[in-house]
């Protein structure tokens, strides 16, 4: 990376592709949910690289309600670097059934790339009314997407596909595929959303026949694990191990340090 590289595009409102795509998403959430925004010591994100912060993180906290218990989002912006990051992940409370909803929109080495997903509370294989009632709903959205132009399946390791849904969406796109996920990831968001308010009591039983909240703690730490995603090894780069962990611990356990420590 190097000051040379191009810096993000903004639009006329001052977001860029990648910013506006999860702007969208988290607004639509948050007036879905009954979610209040506590501070974090992560307002600012900074790195030795340069003087200006280059991100923020911002933590929703639910009262249980529909089973939501906390949202985190973490935005990495370094212009010099040509680096745009937008990640939203949505946690349902651990002994809950409802799947974890991520998006992830970013601009890096000139282009475009997203995840999105419903990540799933059980073995669905031997769960069939939790895959038909919870998924099946996104089997026309899943479609639609390989009918935009300008995506290309993204290279994420075996072990990474493991941790998610079959319905995941994980691509490398252009601008114009970019903005057009966006009814993709509002139609999975609506169903997220229904979900929240009203849990199909035959996927909900299949949920409760194990242990959700073990299962749920070990899939977090697979799901932020170093030796698993190398992402994070790139922001251990960019803004230190410390800050790094710290993110990890918030995404892993859904609680900030304060919280965790019963303060």
């Amino acid at each position: 990376m190097t000051s040379s590289a191009p810096a993000p595009d903004a639009a006329p409102d001052g977001a860029t592709p990648a910013a506006r795509l999860s702007r969208t998403v988290l607004d639509a959430m948050l007036a879905g949910t009954a979610l209040e925004e506590r501070p974090t010591p992560w307002a600012a994100l900074t790195t030795p690289a340069t003087p200006d912060p280059v991100g923020s993180v911002r933590y929703f906290r639910g009262g249980g309600q529909g089973g939501v218990d906390a949202v985190v989002t973490v935005s990495l912006v370094v212009p010099a670097f040509g680096l745009d990051s937008h990640m939203v992940f949505a946690f349902g409370a651990a002994d809950s059934p409802l799947p974890h909803f991520t998006l992830d929109s970013v601009q890096a080495g000139g282009g475009y790339a997203f995840h999105l997903d419903l990540v799933q509370r059980v073995d669905l294989a031997v769960s069939p009314a939790y895959a038909d009632l919870v998924y099946g709903p996104l089997t026309a959205p899943f479609a639609r997407a390989s009918e935009i132009p300008g995506l290309t399946p993204a290279a994420i390791s075996p072990r990474q596909r493991s941790l998610m849904s079959p319905w995941m969406l994980v691509h490398r796109a252009d601008e114009a595929a970019l903005r057009a996920i966006t009814p993709v990831a509002e139609a999975y968001l609506r169903h997220w959303l229904e979900l929240t308010r009203a849990f199909p009591a035959g996927a909900a039983g299949e949920a409760k026949e194990g242990d959700a909240a073990v299962r749920d703690r070990r899939l977090r730490q697979a799901l932020f694990s170093r030796e698993i995603d190398p992402v994070w090894a790139q922001v251990d780069r960019l803004l230190g191990t410390a800050a790094t962990d710290g993110l990890r611990g918030l995404l892993t356990t859904g609680r900030l340090p304060a919280e965790e420590a019963g303060a």
